[in-house]
């Protein structure tokens, strides 16, 4: 306490909770504003975000990665042509680009149980550091769970609607949507999960569930398989994803088998 008065800083009485998690709290205090070194890691943490939004799919590494799944890889696009676009009509993001619909059409892929996407969103930044850490570990519980598997799509400049595009061709039972999640201030890595069972154009939001902020920082990738493979299980029970399915998962952290 005394060396906070010789600086000019107040001590704030949410100092302890600091210690279990990364927002902006007990910031301190000197006269009327915040002390400039909280001032300064505002302004640090405003610029990740923001280049967060505008980081680039780092596709040739995804699909280097991710071959070790013994799946196989396609790129595709959505029908915004670049960032800009992407960012003012999201619209666009939710669509297939002409050539990237025909490319899978001409796949003739067999229906399969799970259709893997991956899709920068607006953190590709996010996505490329852990989906090659989330995929492999989400495909050897699935593989291992007894479900077939469609080929893995990588999406540039695709929401999470894209999704039905993609599923409406390929046909799996459910997909499953990795994307990099919009960025917060303390957050600006962190990829969402989204399921659809029954994947068509036209479904609205209320039939996916989301498991958000995957990160290590958050929910940490073997957590998340975790609670991916009990949401994709009981998916199939009951036939449907969305607002009637419950996240009443009570498993432990660290209950997923690898290998």
């Amino acid at each position: 306490m005394n060396e906070l008065k010789k600086s000019g800083l107040e001590s704030d009485d949410w100092e302890s909770l600091k210690a279990y998690t990364n927002a902006r709290i007990a910031l301190g205090k000197t006269g009327v504003s915040i002390p400039i070194g909280e001032s300064l890691r505002f302004k640090m943490a405003h610029a990740h975000a923001k280049d967060a939004v505008y980081s680039h799919l780092n596709v040739a590494d995804l699909q280097t990665n991710l071959a070790g799944t013994g799946l196989p890889v396609h790129y595709v696009r959505s029908q915004a042509d670049n960032r800009d676009t992407y960012l003012q009509r999201p619209d666009l993001g939710r669509l297939l680009d002409e050539s990237s619909a025909e490319k899978l059409t001409q796949l003739n892929s067999q229906p399969a149980d799970v259709g893997l996407i991956i899709a920068d969103g607006l953190s590709a930044s996010a996505v490329n550091t852990y989906a090659p850490i989330v995929v492999p570990l989400l495909v050897q519980a699935m593989g291992e769970a007894g479900f077939s598997l469609a080929p893995i799509v990588l999406v540039e400049q695709g929401r999470v609607a894209i999704t039905d595009a993609i599923g409406g061709i390929l046909r799996p039972k459910l997909a499953i949507m990795l994307i990099g999640e919009r960025p917060g201030l303390s957050s600006f890595d962190s990829m969402g999960a989204y399921l659809t069972y029954a994947p068509e154009p036209g479904l609205t939001d209320e039939r996916r569930n989301c498991l958000s902020n995957i990160r290590e920082q958050g929910l940490p990738p073997v957590m998340a398989v975790n609670k991916l493979m009990w949401l994709i299980q009981s998916a199939f029970r009951l036939q449907l994803t969305g607002v009637a399915l419950k996240d009443n998962d009570d498993t432990s952290s660290d209950s997923l088998a690898i290998g």
